[in-house]
C-alpha cells in the first residue's frame, strides 16, 4: 500500500470512530433522564402538614422541570424526621420539641426553614366536665398518633401536670380520629398540635359545639423541664368561633436529607419563601414565614444549600 493509501486509510478509521463517538454522545443527550423524586412527610389529610405540603409539591412540580414531588401521609413529626433521616423522605414537617430525641446533631438531617408555630390544641365538648387540665383526671383522652409530635408534646405536659401514668386513660388517635371519637363520646378529650386554623378541629367546630381548654399556666413549667423551645400564643375565638384561649406553642421546621444536592436544596428554599402567598392561600400558617425567623432553626444546622439562599438574601 502507498503511503498516500495508508494516509487515507488511516482518515478513514479516524473519521468513524469519531462519528461513533458522536453518535454515542448525542444519544446520551436524547436520552431521558430519570427525574429527581422529592417526597415531603406531611401528616394526616385534615392538619396543616398535608395542606402545607400539597401546595409545596405542586410549586415544585411546576418550577422545576426535572423534579417530581409528591406528599407522603404520616402519623406527623416523629414519623417525618425517621423517615427523612432514614432515606424514605427527601423533605418532611416537625415540630422543635421533637428533635432532640430523635435527631439533634445528626448527620442524616438538615434544616430548610423555620415555618411556623403549632399550637396544642385541648379539644372537647362545650358541656362536658373538662374544663382544666386537672379535670382529665381519670377520664378517656387522646394524646395524638405514635409517632406524632402532638403525643410528644401531650405526654410532656401530664407529666408536668402530674397526670402521668394511669392518671388519664390514654387513647392513640389521629386528629381524624380522635375527631369521630370525640362525637361518638368514645373519648372526652383530645389533644392536636398544628398551626391555625387546624382544618379537622375547624370542621369539628362547624357540626358541633365544642369548648378549647387553656393552657396557658403549663407554658413556663415545659420550659423548666424541657427547655426553652416552647412559648405561649393566643388562639382567638375568631380561629373557631369558640372561647379564646392561651395556649403552648413550639416552632415547626421544614428539614431536609442532609445528602442532598445544595444546588437542589438552595431552589427548594427559594420557592418556599418566593411563593409563601401561594402557599398561604394552601393554609394561613404558610404566610407566617419570613426569610429573617427562618434561619433559627435550633438544634439543627440549616442545609448548606438554604443556607447559601439566606446569605445572598440577606435577610
Amino acid at each position: 500500500m502507498s503511503r498516500t493509501s495508508s494516509s487515507r486509510a488511516r482518515l478513514a478509521a479516524l473519521s468513524t470512530v469519531l462519528l461513533i463517538a458522536n453518535l454515542a454522545v448525542a444519544g446520551c443527550r436524547d436520552a431521558p433522564t430519570e427525574p429527581t423524586s422529592i417526597r415531603i412527610a406531611t401528616g394526616s389529610p385534615t392538619a396543616v402538614y398535608y395542606a402545607f405540603g400539597q401546595s409545596l409539591a405542586a410549586i415544585l412540580n411546576r418550577e422545576l422541570p426535572d423534579v417530581r414531588a409528591s406528599v407522603v401521609v404520616t402519623a406527623a413529626s416523629a414519623e417525618n424526621v425517621q423517615l427523612v433521616g432514614s432515606g424514605g423522605a427527601e423533605l418532611g414537617f416537625t415540630q422543635a420539641d421533637v428533635l432532640p430525641a430523635s435527631t439533634a446533631g445528626s448527620p442524616t438531617v438538615d434544616a430548610v426553614a423555620r415555618v411556623y408555630d403549632d399550637q396544642l390544641h385541648l379539644v372537647t365538648t362545650s358541656g362536658g366536665p373538662v374544663r382544666t387540665v386537672a379535670d382529665l383526671r381519670g377520664r378517656r383522652v387522646s394524646v395524638g398518633a405514635p409517632g406524632s409530635g402532638t403525643e410528644i408534646t401531650a405526654i410532656r405536659l401530664l407529666e408536668v401536670a402530674r397526670l402521668g401514668g394511669d392518671e388519664v386513660r390514654r387513647e392513640r388517635l389521629g386528629l381524624d380520629d380522635s375527631v369521630t371519637a370525640l362525637r361518638s363520646g368514645r373519648i372526652d378529650a383530645f389533644f392536636f398540635s398544628g398551626g391555625l386554623p387546624v382544618r379537622g378541629i375547624e370542621e369539628l367546630a362547624d357540626s358541633s359545639a365544642i369548648r378549647i381548654v387553656d393552657l396557658s399556666e403549663w407554658t413556663e413549667p415545659l420550659r423548666s423541664r424541657y427547655g426553652q423551645v416552647y412559648v405561649s400564643r393566643d388562639i382567638p375565638r375568631s380561629v373557631y368561633g369558640v372561647d379564646a384561649v392561651t395556649t403552648v406553642a413550639d416552632p415547626n421546621y421544614l428539614i431536609v436529607r442532609a445528602d442532598l444536592p445544595e444546588p437542589l436544596v438552595h431552589e427548594v428554599t427559594r420557592l418556599l419563601m418566593e411563593r409563601r402567598a401561594e402557599l398561604a392561600a394552601a393554609h394561613p400558617a404558610a404566610g407566617r414565614m419570613s426569610p429573617r425567623s427562618a434561619i433559627v432553626t435550633a438544634p439543627l444546622s440549616l442545609h448548606p444549600g438554604a443556607a447559601a439562599w439566606y446569605r445572598a438574601t440577606k435577610p
